[in-house]
């Protein structure tokens, strides 16, 4: 598939998630928003005035099959993501899957030999990697300005106005629970900082639609290096994260998942250092813009959230969910 200077997205999906990435595409540099794909035509059609976009869709395979689109983004719920990825690649299609990638490691590795048989780019919408200060944040512990990690605080718990338990959040049948919905942000950044735990604990709160309502863990790597990590659907939570080794260490302040402040601080001394980036854009428009600029270049993965990361941290997930006997239909399929 041949590929203009300018990338046409599609979107799968209309929801809160498909709005904040249309609002974000405008601040790209190298892609517009073409289309959309809804399974009701009313739905499609609303979304497409609203954005005033080329083409609406009434199915995703419609989308999928279109010539007119270069990339697509997945922003239906988590518990179709490998299904409509699949789809989408298996027509040749580029695919940014918003996170968590997908439900299960199963899926994430049908997704990850999908797209490297069809040799498409494929790559999680860990969107909170890609804003400058997290650039900043991967200068700064390249180059050992914090000396040796040994510890990482992470959390990010909000109490919903609505605990509708058919609601995505709190339905088992969505994959709905704190873990894959917000507990992958701190999970991801530990990964992103300390690489793969050696050892782990876990405890969780089940609510009573079966999934987890506040969980919390303990990572442990091969150095000795602690990670501390929360998600709740119980509270609001300070939603920071704090980084500390053995020169100095590392706040990243409210909200940490869409980093835009951080403040260093020597371990035995009185320099400090805080670096302010706000966003241009929403923040989707900084993931949106590094997946372009690597479709562009003929690239079929991104470095900075590599296939098998995600699948790592899928297998993590997995992991923690066992320990607590938390099991999606998606597991047993």
């Amino acid at each position: 598939m041949e590929i203009s200077k300018k990338i046409n997205w599609g979107i799968i999906g209309t929801g809160r998630i498909a709005r904040a990435f249309a609002e974000g595409l405008p601040f790209t540099g190298n892609g517009r928003l073409a289309a959309v794909a809804s399974r009701t035509k009313e739905r499609s059609i609303a979304f497409k005035n609203e954005w005033k976009i080329e083409y609406a869709f009434e199915s995703y395979e419609e989308l999928a099959k279109s010539d007119k689109i270069d990339a697509v983004y997945i922003a239906t719920p988590h518990s179709s993501h490998a299904e409509n990825a699949i789809l989408c690649m298996k027509q040749g299609k580029a695919v940014l899957s918003e996170k968590p990638f997908a439900v299960n490691a199963k899926e994430v590795s049908e997704m990850i030999d999908v797209a490297r048989n069809e040799n498409v780019l494929l790559m999680e919408g860990m969107w909170s990697r890609f804003p400058p200060l997290m650039h900043k944040l991967r200068e700064w512990l390249k180059e050992g300005k914090l000396g040796e990690i040994r510890t990482l605080h992470a959390d990010f718990g909000f109490l919903p106005k609505n605990k509708d338990p058919k609601g995505r959040l709190f339905n088992p049948a969505l994959a709905g629970g704190s873990l894959l919905d917000l507990g992958i942000y701190p999970i991801s950044l530990a990964s992103m900082i300390l690489g793969e735990p050696t050892d782990m604990k876990t405890l969780a709160n089940i609510g009573t639609t079966e999934v987890d309502e506040q969980a919390g863990w303990i990572f442990r790597y091969s150095n000795g290096a602690l990670a501390m990590l929360l998600s709740s659907l119980e509270c609001e939570t300070r939603q920071e994260a704090f980084i500390s080794g053995t020169i100095g260490n590392v706040r990243i302040y409210k909200q940490c998942w869409k980093p835009q402040k951080m403040t260093f601080s020597e371990t035995n001394g009185d320099h400090t250092e805080t670096v302010e980036m706000p966003f241009s854009g929403n923040g989707f428009n900084y993931e949106a813009e590094s997946f372009g600029n690597l479709l562009l270049e003929g690239k079929k993965e991104n470095p900075i959230m590599p296939l098998d990361e995600s699948l790592r941290i899928m297998k993590q997930m997995d992991q923690i969910r066992k320990e607590w006997n938390l099991i999606y239909p998606m597991d047993v399929r």
